[in-house]
C-alpha cells in the first residue's frame, strides 16, 4: 500500500516514565500527525496535532487512551491503523532485530528490565495497554540496542570473568534507531551510495558516536548503559570504576547514581547549565570549558571509532546539537582536520546538509534524526511492505 491516508497508517509510540509520545505515518513514511501525553501521575497535558489542553492521567493506560481519543478526533481511529510500532530501549542479546510482538517477545523485553529499569517497564506498559485497548491491532517493537548487535564480540565484552558477563554485564550501545535511520536516509539525502566507513555522531543531551562500516555498527561509545562514552548534558561519560566505587562508598549508591546521571556532564562542569545553546551564549569561563570538554572528548572518542573502521570516508552529524550547533560541528571537524576533513564555513554556519568543502578528503553531512520514521519503516517491513 502507498499514500498517507486510509488503512495504511502506522502508529508509533515512545513511552517514557511520565509521558507517551506518538506519531502517525502513512505507507510512504510521510508523517501525518504527532502528539504527546505528559505529566503521567499528576497534572499534565495532552497535545495532538495543533490542539493542546491540560489533563490529568493517573497512569499510562489513561494517557494512552486519551491519545487514541485525540487521534480519533482528528479522523485517525484505532481501526485506521495497520499496526503500532514501539521504541523499546533494551533488547539485550536476544532481541536484536525489529519484531512483531508475541508472548515470547514480551517475555524477552521483561527479561531485559534489569538492564534498563528506567525504560523497559514503560515500554512494556504501552504495549500491554494498547493490547487491552485495541486487541486486534498488530504491534511491532524496534530495539534501540539492536543496531549494535553487529559489533564484534571483542568490542562487546568487558574484560570480566565469564560468570559476571553471563549476568548481562557487557557493552550494548544505544541510539541504535537513530543510527539505523541515518544509514537508511543518508543515501536518499545525498543521492550517493552509503560511505564505506562512516563516523556518525548523535549529539544531543544524550550523546554517542558510532563507527559504521558497510552499513553496520562495528563500534560505539555507549556501553552497558547510556552513561559511558562522551560528555553529555547531565551524564559524566566514561569515568574510572574505582572513582565510582569511592564515591559510592563516601556518598552512598543512590547519591552517586544521581550525580553521575543527573548532575554531571555539561551541567556539572558549567555549574548548572546542560543546554548547549545556553552554554554557547553564556561566554563565562566555566561555560567555555564545558563546551571545550564536550568537543575534546567527541574528537578523542572519534579517533577510537575511526581505528575500529580502519579509516574514514565520511562524517555525519545528527541529534539536536549535531543538527543545530555550528560551533560544535566546526570544533569537532577541526579536531579531525588531520584526516583531510575541511568544512565549508558558510555551509556550516547556515546548517546546510552538505558541509564539506570541495577540497575535503572526507565528506561531511547533517542528517535529521528520524527515529520514529525508522520505527514505522520497521513495522512496514515486518508487515511485508518494506
Amino acid at each position: 500500500m502507498t499514500g498517507t491516508g486510509g488503512e495504511d497508517a502506522i502508529l508509533v509510540l515512545n513511552a517514557g516514565s511520565s509521558s507517551i509520545k506518538c506519531a502517525v505515518f502513512g505507507g510512504d513514511l510521510t508523517e501525518r500527525l504527532g502528539g504527546m501525553a505528559d505529566g503521567i501521575g499528576g497534572e499534565g497535558s495532552l497535545k495532538v496535532g495543533d490542539t493542546r489542553h491540560k489533563a490529568r492521567f493517573a497512569d499510562h493506560e489513561e494517557a494512552l487512551a486519551a491519545l487514541l481519543e485525540g487521534l480519533g478526533a482528528q479522523g485517525l481511529s484505532v481501526e485506521s491503523f495497520r499496526a503500532a510500532g514501539h521504541r523499546v530501549v533494551h533488547g539485550g542479546t536476544e532481541l536484536t532485530r525489529p519484531a512483531l510482538v508475541t508472548d515470547d517477545v514480551l517475555a524477552g523485553i521483561r527479561r531485559c528490565v534489569p538492564l534498563a529499569p528506567l525504560h523497559n517497564p514503560h515500554n512494556l506498559a504501552a504495549i500491554e495497554t494498547l493490547a487491552r485497548l485495541a486487541p486486534d491491532l498488530p504491534q511491532c517493537a524496534s530495539f534501540d540496542t539492536g543496531f549494535h548487535a553487529s559489533n564484534p564480540e571483542v568490542a562487546r565484552r568487558y574484560a570480566l570473568p565469564a560468570d559476571i558477563e553471563a549476568r548481562g554485564i557487557r557493552r550494548y550501545g544505544f541510539h541504535g534507531l537513530s543510527y539505523a535511520s541515518l544509514v537508511r536516509s543518508l543515501p536518499e539525502v545525498t543521492g550517493q551510495a552509503l560511505p564505506k566507513r562512516l563516523l556518525a555522531l548523535h549529539l544531543g543531551n544524550g550523546a554517542s558516536i558510532c563507527a559504521i562500516r558497510d552499513g553496520q555498527s562495528v563500534a560505539t561509545t555507549m556501553g552497558y548503559s547510556p552513561l559511558e562514552g562522551l560528555t553529555m548534558g547531565t551524564r559524566t561519560g566514561s569515568i574510572d570504576g574505582n572513582a565510582v566505587l569511592r564515591l559510592a562508598g563516601e556518598d552512598g549508591i543512590d547519591a552517586t547514581h544521581r550525580m553521575l546521571n543527573k548532575e554531571s556532564g555539561l551541567w556539572g562542569l558549567s555549574g548548572g547549565i546542560s543546554d548547549m545553546r545556553a552554554l554557547l551564549e553564556d561566554g563565562g569561563d566555566r561555560a567555555r570549558f564545558a563546551v571545550e570538554h564536550f568537543c575534546y572528548w567527541a574528537v578523542r572518542h572519534s579517533g577510537s571509532m575511526i581505528a575500529a573502521m580502519e579509516g574514514l570516508d565520511a562524517v555525519a552529524f545528527t541529534g539536536g546539537i549535531g543538527e543545530n550547533a555550528a560551533h560544535i560541528r566546526l570544533r569537532i571537524a577541526e579536531g579531525l582536520g588531520w584526516l583531510g576533513l575541511k568544512l565549508d564555513p558558510e555551509a556550516n554556519d547556515k546548517g546546510h546538509t552538505k558541509l564539506h568543502s570541495e577540497g575535503s578528503n572526507v565528506a561531511c553531512w547533517i542528517i535529521e534524526a528520524q527515529e520514529e520514521r525508522r520505527i514505522a519503516a520497521d513495522a512496514l517491513d515486518l508487515l511485508g511492505d518494506g
